[in-house]
């Protein structure tokens, strides 16, 4: 067991998400970061799909009922190791600080977070209200049992997430057309910055509105992880793990799915580019 002293901004329960259900209406959710999720239950062997802790800029502080393997990726946090199998012994505290770069945080338990599935997933997903609510303080956590062997790993030679300017690829989208071609150009070359009105749902960015070729009201559409949304204030919004299953604004272009990680740990003010 595991006793969740402090929850900092927001730590939630996620895992592989609730894929597959977007045509009855049911979004995906899952991490928001799905490859440093998934390297840290394949740090300490956990099955793919474990249910594992997101926590958003630090300030999670854990209780270990009792001994615990674990690891952390993502978001370098102060206090923790980071990319490593370590051991918390029974009564040992897990505080984890401000990041050096990146926002979001991984953490996995040998055994896995233990919570009831909802449609097949233990995600929290904040847009839809499905799955576990966020964590709070007091809240015990149940530890699982299922797990393959420890993979032998001292440590994951992986990079921190970028500081500095992030470059985005994409690929034009559906509603391209919908658009000049100087605001493709625009698009493609300005360097926004990301806003503090960003979340699991999307990354909303700051910078010069494109100019669309024509006017009118969409339909609402499917749309899927990366889309890039261009609302009325013609400023895009790139949609994360806790989308919506439909939308009706333009969907400019599409993340590849290399630079959804890096979507992920964008942090507010940050700047961003997209590069086709």
């Amino acid at each position: 067991m595991i006793t969740v002293l402090e929850t900092g901004p927001l730590a939630t329960i996620q895992d592989a998400g609730r894929i597959g259900q977007a045509a009855l209406g049911v979004p995906s959710s899952g991490a928001c970061d799905p490859t440093a999720y998934a390297l840290a239950n394949r740090l300490v062997g956990n099955h793919p799909g474990a249910a594992a802790l997101e926590i958003t800029f630090g300030g999670l502080v854990l209780h270990a009922d009792s001994d615990l393997t674990f690891a952390v990726t993502g978001a370098p946090c102060t206090g923790v190791p980071l990319n490593a199998p370590a051991v918390l012994r029974a009564g040992e505290l897990l505080r984890f600080g401000p990041p050096r770069s990146g926002l979001r945080s991984y953490l996995a338990v040998r055994g896995g977070i233990d919570v009831p599935p909802v449609l097949g997933s233990r995600s929290t997903d904040l847009l839809s209200g499905l799955g576990p609510a966020p964590l709070q303080p007091g809240q015990t956590l149940k530890i699982g049992h299922a797990h393959d062997p420890m993979p032998g790993v001292d440590l994951a030679p992986v990079p921190d997430p970028p500081s500095g300017e992030v470059t985005l690829r994409v690929t034009p989208g559906p509603r391209r057309d919908w658009f000049t071609d100087a605001a493709w150009e625009s698009f493609t070359t300005q360097r926004y910055a990301v806003s503090s009105n960003s979340n699991r749902v999307g990354v909303r960015l700051d910078g010069e509105p494109l100019e669309r070729a024509r006017d009118g009201e969409l339909a609402s559409e499917g749309m899927a992880l990366g889309a890039i949304q261009i609302p009325p204030s013609g400023l895009p919004v790139i949609f994360l793990a806790d989308h919506p299953v439909t939308g009706g604004y333009p969907v400019i272009a599409y993340v590849s799915a290399s630079s959804i990680p890096l979507c992920a740990q964008l942090r507010p003010g940050q700047p961003a580019c997209f590069r086709a």
